[in-house]
């Protein structure tokens, strides 16, 4: 795999303005990659800085106004920022890391920055305020603004619709992913002659001051002074590009265990999640490392196109079982929410035969009802969703095979479907680490029927979209020990 400059279709640019090469410094607005390694904007921002032999200065910021913004996700971008300090630190680079204390005082951040650059590159993301945010600043600044795609290995842009399903997708995907390997970010952006030196204004320090020692470091009491959800504590993860390294080397070892990724006893899953939502792993180097640990090598001649799940990469099986769900079914979400936009966030956007299945079916009784608060305490009749719901809540993650589980009970005890599908959304993105990702709207989506097929035989309140049962998850999978670490009622076995 090569590493060039970014093509074509992973640049959009977001206004009319024009390049000013006169300008102080190249402006990188860290929104979406936040990490130092293959980072396709990042690439574009150095290669721009040594252009026109300005500095770079590197703006990453988090919104305390953000939605289901908390002490949760500040705290795992930040640890983030402590890893970006360093870095930049090192190679001599203008870095100001933003924590908005109250919502609304980051604004005029960015124009500020911008008034004084000969570009500003930023980081594309197709979901959540992201989109809206960035249009929004490109409408106000009087200078170019880029957002660059490092999302996935294939670029947004080259899909040319919304696929329906995870195998027209797959198919898709494996014509394209031979020119889309070929072309893959550099390891280090920053590698290289030193950039001129620069620094972030004094007016900008000022008025926005970076955020300190102590909240980089982890202090408690900073970050309870951010006006953010406090009731969402922390998650026992560290988050941040080292982190996120020692997953990836840690790789070879889940990957031998990973047909086992159904059973949370298991403990076989990469825990790679948050760090793909943030920006603090790319996605090139998740499949740099299983590519090394199967001793795998692009082929001269691909296999033809099948969109069938196993044996086009010529992997081992728990090889290419982990890569369906990072490259077909990550990007396949990521797609989707491009080419839909704010659409694809709304119950609306489910596809025709299920939205009818289960409006023929919204006035079946529910034998369990259980309103939104109910379920975020998990007090529910059901011990594996409660205990579920607990490892959410303690933990920001949940066992990926649970997770579909959880959404459909979600569906049978709402008094309508579109309840179900509200109470997901903010459960998800309030407790989990990599909620507001195209692939949490994509994940609960699918428990309604997107990507999906119709399942007989029709059920009650589902209809034809796939049923699950706790029942059949107990006989099927390996949870006694899980159980007994988040359960609370007792399970017979």
């Amino acid at each position: 795999m090569s590493a060039t400059a970014a093509s074509e279709t992973r640049i959009a640019v977001l206004n009319g303005a024009p390049v000013r090469p006169g300008r102080r410094h190249v402006l990188y607005w860290m929104t979406a990659a936040r990490r130092t390694r293959r980072n396709w904007g990042l690439q574009r921002a150095v290669a721009a800085a040594r252009r026109f032999g300005r500095p770079l200065v590197v703006l990453e910021a988090i919104r305390a106004g953000a939605p289901w913004a908390s002490a949760r996700t500040h705290r795992f971008v930040i640890d983030g920022m402590r890893d970006q300090a360093a870095r930049f630190g090192a190679a001599g680079v203008a870095y100001h890391p933003y924590v908005e204390p109250r919502h609304g005082h980051g604004r005029g951040l960015v124009e500020r920055l911008a008034a004084d650059a000969c570009l500003v590159v930023a980081d594309q993301f197709p979901a959540f305020f992201v989109p809206r945010m960035l249009a929004s600043a490109a409408s106000r600044l009087d200078v170019k603004l880029e957002a660059v795609d490092s999302c996935g290995l294939l670029p947004l842009r080259s899909a040319p619709r919304a696929f329906q399903t995870a195998m027209a997708f797959r198919r898709f995907a494996q014509g394209e992913l031979p020119s889309a390997l070929a072309e893959q970010p550099k390891e280090d952006p920053l590698a290289g002659p030193p950039l001129p030196a620069g620094a972030v204004p004094d007016d900008v320090a000022a008025r926005w001051p970076a955020a300190d020692a102590r909240l980089l470091e982890g202090d408690p009491s900073a970050l309870a002074s951010i006006a953010v959800d406090h009731g969402v504590p922390p998650a026992p993860v560290t988050g941040g590009e080292r982190a996120a390294q020692r997953l990836v080397a840690s790789l070879p070892g889940k990957l031998a265990r990973y047909e086992d990724r159904n059973h949370p006893d298991e403990g076989a899953t990469s825990g790679l999640a948050p760090y793909l939502h943030f920006g603090h792993v790319s996605p090139a180097d998740v499949f740099a490392a299983v590519a090394a640990s199967s001793g795998w090598t692009a082929p001269e001649t691909w296999p033809r196109p099948t969109g069938r799940r196993e044996g086009w990469w010529g992997m081992p099986p728990a090889a290419e079982g982990f890569l369906d769900q990072i490259v077909t079914w990550r990007e396949l979400g990521y797609s989707a929410s491009h080419r839909l936009g704010a659409d694809f966030e709304r119950f609306e956007s489910l596809p025709a035969w299920a939205l009818a299945t289960l409006g023929k079916h919204r006035g079946d009784a529910r034998r369990h009802v259980y309103g939104r608060d109910a379920l975020e305490r998990a007090e529910t009749h059901d011990p594996v969703w409660n205990a579920a719901q607990r490892e959410l809540r303690e933990t920001g993650t949940m066992h990926n095979y649970l997770r579909m589980l959880w959404g459909k009970k979600v569906i049978e005890w709402s008094r309508t479907p579109e309840e179900a599908f509200d109470a997901l959304v903010h459960l998800n993105n309030r407790w989990a680490v990599d909620g507001r990702d195209p692939n949490s709207w994509s994940g609960i989506s699918w428990c309604f029927g997107r990507f999906d097929r119709p399942w007989g035989p029709e059920r009650p309140v589902f209809g034809t979209v796939r049923w699950m049962s706790s029942e059949a998850a107990l006989r099927k999978i390996r949870m006694k020990e899980w159980l007994r670490r988040y359960g609370r009622e007792g399970v017979a076995s």
